[in-house]
């Protein structure tokens, strides 16, 4: 097992690679603790779940990653007689650690929570750094608040029960880690790509490990996204529009919008041809989309209710080359121009 420390403003977090869900008791340092689940893990896994816990359960998908669903939690901790001595418990992928993230962090003004990713890209990504959120409207994580919880489980061996698109969100996250932090993770990545498909253990607690170790380091310098936080948002200002619009996988959406981006930093400069070409063949290596048809005025909609939109400028994160990423303020209708040039772009018909 490996341990990660995120030490923020709000707080330490301890990341635990290769712990169990079995052992998570160790962790809470309270019998009063409350597990927040999706009706699927808790399907595969409740004989793992510690007996004389508190369960609530929530519904799964995108949908239910609403203030209605935060309501609801809200109410089942009322009716637990949960105080302030409480723990909270996040066991599921991003969208269950989010929900659990947010409400602990606001209910009676914030209790003591942890999580145990159970996805890929939870556990190399969205449980990981502190941000817990909400969508509002289908707008992504529009709602939300800066906290660190106290742990992270990542076991990996939950990860065979995944669907291979939920495999995919994960590996897209792994890519945007590599190029926009380590160069020798994203030649890993091309060299072993067949074998993450395949989930070979190496090959996968590699991808978790480097990708903890990136955004750790990211997010000790800048909790609340400031500054070099931003760059977390490689592939995302795009991906999250067309996530929007098209109902994509988060993964899918963001491998396409790492594509804009990487074809943006081309045409301003800063990436060569090369590199672009390199991107792109490992995204499709790995199965991820390099393009998508949509609308570009839907697109271009929602970028303006993005969280990263200040005024008529985009913090745009840009490539400097392979595991070097920049932060550019963009005026939105730039932007919209050069977007409709890309070649990789397909407008809906």
């Amino acid at each position: 097992m490996k341990k990660f420390k995120i030490a923020g403003r709000t707080g330490q977090s301890i990341v635990l690679v290769g712990e169990s869900l079995r052992n998570v008791s160790k962790y809470v340092p309270t019998d009063q603790a409350v597990i927040i689940t999706d009706t699927t893990v808790l399907e595969l896994y409740h004989e793992a779940l510690p007996p004389l816990w508190n369960v609530i359960k929530v519904g799964t998908g995108e949908a239910i990653k609403t203030l209605d669903t935060v309501k609801t939690v809200y109410e089942e901790l009322l009716a637990l007689e949960a105080d302030r001595s409480c723990f909270i418990v996040g066991i599921g992928g991003g969208i269950v650690c989010d929900i659990a993230g947010f409400a602990a962090s606001t209910y009676m003004r914030g209790v003591r929570f942890g999580f145990v990713a159970t996805t890929l890209l939870s556990q190399v990504d969205a449980s990981v750094g502190g941000k817990n959120g909400v969508n509002l409207k289908g707008y992504k994580n529009i709602v939300g608040v800066f906290n660190q919880p106290e742990f992270v489980i990542c076991d990996t061996a939950l990860l065979k029960t995944l669907p291979q698109k939920e495999i995919l969100c994960g590996l897209s996250e792994v890519v945007k880690h590599a190029v926009i932090g380590d160069e020798k993770l994203f030649a890993y990545i091309e060299h072993n790509y067949e074998k993450a498909l395949k989930l070979n253990q190496e090959v996968i607690e590699r991808f978790i490990y480097d990708s903890i170790v990136i955004k750790s380091s990211i997010v000790n310098q800048d909790e609340t996204e400031k500054a070099i936080r931003r760059k977390l948002n490689f592939g995302h200002t795009f991906g999250h529009a067309f996530e929007k619009i098209t109902g994509m996988t988060h993964g899918e959406a963001v491998s396409a919008g790492m594509v804009v981006a990487a074809r943006l930093s081309e045409k301003k400069g800063l990436l060569s041809k090369e590199d672009v070409r390199r991107l792109e063949s490992l995204l499709a290596n790995l199965n991820l989309p390099t393009s998508v048809s949509v609308d570009c005025e839907a697109v271009m909609d929602a970028l303006k209710k993005d969280k990263k939109r200040q005024g008529d400028l985009i913090h745009m994160v840009l490539l400097a080359g392979l595991g070097s990423a920049v932060v550019k303020e963009i005026p939105i209708q730039e932007l919209e121009l050069e977007m409709m040039n890309l070649d990789n772009w397909k407008s809906a018909p």
